[in-house]
């Protein structure tokens, strides 16, 4: 027998990306934020980047748009890791009126693809968009964000452990070319937040054969310089061993 259903079971539906963009500061993790344009009362109103998809682009195209028109930056790896579909993202009056002033149609129910990427922090960001700046922002400082952006970045920090459970040498992509044993043990910490036994760590890394120790120390610091290490990729790939 048909079912015929009522045209209130139905709703005016967009969908949208949302970029959750880690880097690391050689201390803390950081997530790469927008500053929306709201004349509501508030203080500063800061979100994912993100946007509706445009009717002839896909889901990539769009996220790669997204964080070139908000950030300049046009080479970043973006993996697309999850889609969030709760009829409770929308159900902010203020969220939902951005929304319909930002893109002049009337939004009752919003779906985003959620899209994850790791950046190094030194990378200039080039804001030529229509939000009013863009920047880093440390993981455990996060302002409570519109819809459910706070609960996307929790999802996509569990995405990326597990990464590094797959695939170590993902943390390497957030740390610069030479880097001490203090900023990797700080990058795993930030990651799994919790901390690590320094001695313990220090053990694990020695036996470590892609981990590669230089000749080379800190310059310009204030305390003794530490030792500085790389990332050999080619070792890696020959044997892969996990800090954890």
């Amino acid at each position: 027998m048909n079912t015929i259903l009522a045209k209130d079971h139905f709703m005016q539906t967009y969908v949208s990306v949302d970029c959750v963009v880690f880097g690391f500061d050689n201390t803390q993790l950081n997530v790469l934020l927008v500053e929306r344009n709201t004349q509501l009362p508030r203080l500063r109103d800061l979100k994912l980047p993100g946007s509706l998809i445009y009717q002839h682009e896909n889901a990539d195209e769009a996220a790669h748009r997204v964080l070139n028109e908000l950030t300049g930056i046009k080479k970043i790896t973006l993996k697309q890791f999850k889609s969030f579909t709760s009829p409770e993202r929308t159900r902010n009056p203020d969220d939902i009126g951005w929304l319909e002033f930002a893109y002049s149609n009337r939004i009752d129910r919003l779906i985003t693809i959620s899209y994850l990427s790791l950046c190094k922090i030194n990378r200039r960001l080039n804001n030529v968009s229509k939000y009013q700046s863009v920047e880093w922002c440390p993981v455990n400082e996060l302002p409570t964000m519109p819809f459910d952006h706070n609960q996307i970045v929790e999802e996509s920090l569990e995405e990326i452990r597990r990464w590094v459970e797959f695939d170590p040498a993902i943390v390497f992509e957030l740390l610069p070319s030479k880097f001490t044993e203090s900023e990797l043990r700080k990058l795993y910490e930030a990651i799994y937040r919790k901390e690590l036994d320094v001695r313990n760590f220090h053990k694990r890394i020695s036996g470590i054969k892609y981990i590669v120790p230089l000749e080379e120390r800190q310059t310009k610091v204030a305390h003794r310089a530490a030792r500085l290490f790389k990332f050999d990729k080619i070792l890696y790939n020959k044997r892969m061993t996990t800090i954890e």
